[in-house]
């Protein structure tokens, strides 16, 4: 009776050490599901459709992108970190997801405990646009001019980038601005054109068409460098010190608990997405930053994860943001 007990208990350790490692090697032998949290045709999107692309390619397998938008990308990230922790189903966030973490107070999942990184995949700077007949011609003629006049600045959601943006500009340039809160980036962009609010900051991809075409002033770069395409604006961090560097960052992230071996495989397949050089040329052309090497690792995305949550807390209760839920 024993050496038979014996001899099932070494076969199932041996199956289990036969069979753990053979899934991830297997991984994956079906269609992979991307959640993005927004509607196609925007930013994060865009980039997820890239990646899914890519994956595609290097896999053999389908990787598809899914918009699942509404509840302040908090339905979508719930869908992820709720899932089976076996790598099919994937997060293509940004800097949003930290900001939610304090934004809202009943959250259905612990942000930092319920999912774990993939990578950090790009970034970029955020561009202040004001309407095109806006008096001031600089930044700090902007500045110097909403100490006394009330500007209204066009958010693209609550803890949006831009939200966060404008409202750490107002509390460091003290000054008033009336924030007015939009469904996305388009409505809001197109009511900064119409002359119906004052100011948006705006990711590049969509700011730099609009100030070449003369429908809108560029007052400043959320990056510590000026940009490329936009040599005359100044930089945010300059006028107004290193609180205010501001890149809308983007990453990749699975269900807690998703065997290492499967992050490693996809951590490797998107250091080779943002290598390849047709990305980077249209990654360049959107206005998207690549991380270095030496910041590509899993444990460096959820590092910058946990202190984002840390910074973007503390500017929203600095500030008395809050949503209902």
């Amino acid at each position: 009776m024993m050496k038979r007990v014996a001899a099932f208990t070494m076969a199932a350790v041996g199956l289990f050490l036969f069979t753990a490692p053979g899934t991830a090697q297997q991984y994956p032998s079906r269609t992979v599901t991307i959640v993005c949290p927004y509607p196609a045709g925007g930013p994060t999107d865009q980039t997820a459709r890239v990646v899914a692309n890519f994956l595609s390619k290097k896999f053999g397998q389908t990787f598809i992108v899914e918009n699942v938008t509404g509840g302040g990308t908090i339905i979508a990230t719930n869908r992820v970190a709720k899932a089976s922790p076996d790598g099919y189903t994937l997060l293509l966030h940004n800097l949003q997801i930290s900001a939610n973490a304090t934004l809202y107070k009943n959250l259905p999942f612990d942000t930092a405990k319920d999912l774990t990184a993939v990578m950090m995949v790009n970034n970029n700077p955020l561009v202040l646009l004001g309407r095109k007949d806006l008096a001031p011609n600089s930044l700090p003629d902007l500045l110097a001019y909403m100490k006394d006049h009330r500007l209204k600045a066009a958010l693209p959601g609550y803890g949006a980038t831009g939200h966060l943006a404008t409202t750490l500009v107002a509390q460091e340039a003290k000054v008033p601005v009336d924030q007015i809160p939009y469904r996305g980036a388009a409505p809001a962009m197109t009511d900064l054109m119409g002359g119906h609010v004052d100011l948006f900051f705006a990711t590049p991809q969509s700011a730099v068409p609009q100030v070449k075409a003369g429908q809108a002033k560029a007052y400043g770069v959320t990056s510590k460098d000026k940009l490329e395409q936009l040599p005359n604006v100044e930089s945010f961090v300059k006028v107004l010190g290193p609180k205010l560097e501001i890149l809308y960052w983007q990453a990749m992230y699975a269900p807690a608990g998703t065997p290492e071996a499967v992050l490693k495989m996809l951590n490797a397949a998107l250091q080779e997405a943002v290598s390849d050089p047709t990305i980077i040329k249209t990654w360049d052309t959107e206005g998207f930053f690549i991380y270095p090497k030496e910041q590509r690792s899993a444990a460096f995305a959820n590092s910058l994860l946990k202190s984002e949550i840390t910074r973007w807390g503390q500017v929203i209760r600095d500030n008395n943001i809050h949503v209902d839920q």
